[in-house]
């Protein structure tokens, strides 16, 4: 007996896909817990709703404005600073054109016609003192205006004194002064007996010249305002014995101008 032949149905390669199921495995309005038991819509979790985060931008605090006082001060220094500036260059542009030096001074010779003392105890004193003054400047000139004072004095007590003259030095100049000091010493005995001793002893005397001088300072055709020339000059005599030759050992003299 023939055997029977069996037949395996042939997938046909050219028929359409077949359409996948659509019906899902659990019905609608049912979800399925981690646990495996369905779970209806109602008891679902609610997620809220997705949002965008918008980053908050926060304001400047406003600036405080400065208050009037404080910007008057700004502005008033600002223009001090920009005055000393050019201040600074004008004087700078001076010196470079005219070169200033300070004048030179020189104790040539001292005379003494009175030194004696009193019955009533009084010390009178007359010097006549000639000094050297030289100006060494190309292109400047000094006006000596009336006020000054020079004065002699020994230790801490003032002597005699007296004035420089008023006159007019030019440009390189070299002028000679005579300038006589009187001067009178209250209760002077101690002194003049520890002048005469310190004389027969050492042959030394020390005496100190002070010199207060107003000047104009003269540029060029430009006549300048008032300045205060001072001078400290130390001496040392041999003698200070009346119509006597006074012999200067040694001197040194210190200057200064103030505005």
């Amino acid at each position: 007996m023939a055997e029977h032949q069996k037949i395996h149905p042939v997938h046909d390669v050219e028929a359409p896909p077949t359409a996948a199921p659509t019906d899902p495995l659990v019905p609608q309005g049912i979800e399925k817990s981690d646990a495996g038991a369905p779970r209806t819509a109602d008891t679902a979790v609610q997620y809220p709703p997705f949002r965008r985060t918008i980053p908050v931008l926060h304001s400047k605090p406003p600036k405080k404005r400065r208050s009037c006082c404080c910007r008057c001060l700004c502005w008033t220094i600002s223009i001090l600073i920009l005055l000393l500036i050019l201040i600074g260059i004008v004087v700078g542009i001076l010196y470079l054109v005219f070169r200033p030096k300070l004048p030179e001074y020189s104790i040539d010779k001292l005379q003494v016609t009175q030194f004696s003392l009193s019955g009533n105890d009084r010390l009178d004193a007359t010097f006549n003192l000639t000094l050297t003054t030289t100006n060494p400047n190309k292109k400047i000139g000094i006006y000596y205006e009336g006020g000054s004072h020079i004065s002699a004095w020994y230790t801490e007590t003032k002597l005699c004194e007296g004035a420089l003259p008023i006159f007019y030095q030019g440009h390189r100049n070299t002028t000679v002064l005579n300038v006589p000091l009187v001067g009178v010493t209250e209760n002077a005995t101690a002194l003049f007996t520890t002048l005469q001793q310190q004389q027969q002893q050492t042959g030394n005397i020390p005496l100190n010249l002070n010199v207060r001088q107003p000047v104009r300072i003269k540029l060029g055709s430009l006549k300048l305002m008032k300045v205060k020339f001072s001078a400290t000059c130390r001496l040392l005599v041999d003698s200070v014995s009346a119509n006597n030759d006074i012999a200067i050992k040694s001197s040194s003299c210190k200057f200064k101008l103030r505005l």
